[in-house]
């Protein structure tokens, strides 16, 4: 797959609510994920831990309110999309997310991830 087709079905399965296939099927086995300096797991390196770190952050919402994601802007190998989620956390209540995600694709597989967001209640 060419970058813009990683990247459509990249949003095709998260629109699905299918984030995890997504991962398994579109990352490369050493992926790098980067999130905000400073949180949790700020870089993560390899799918098996990728896939950990993902399900344990799903693990810690309660319940999902909504959420959406926009068609991926590509330039050669990367592409980005917006995303914006409503969600409520166990212990820590209803935030809303918004978040630019930046990929890289290399041989058809995700190789980096990054996450730039902001959280608000």
């Amino acid at each position: 797959m060419d970058t813009q087709q990683v990247a459509t079905r990249l949003v095709e399965l998260c629109r699905l609510g299918e984030n995890m296939q997504a991962i398994k099927e579109l990352y490369d086995q050493n992926v790098t994920s980067k999130e905000m300096p400073g949180t949790p797991n700020e870089i993560t390196s390899g799918i098996d831990a990728v896939i950990k770190k993902s399900e344990d952050w799903y693990a810690t919402v309660e319940e999902f309110h909504g959420g959406e994601i926009s068609e991926p802007v590509v330039a050669e190998n990367h592409f980005s999309c917006a995303m914006k989620m409503d969600c409520t956390f166990k212990g820590q209540g209803r935030m809303q997310i918004e978040e630019v995600c930046v990929y890289k694709v290399n041989d058809g597989k995700i190789t980096e991830e990054q996450f730039f967001y902001s959280i608000s209640n």
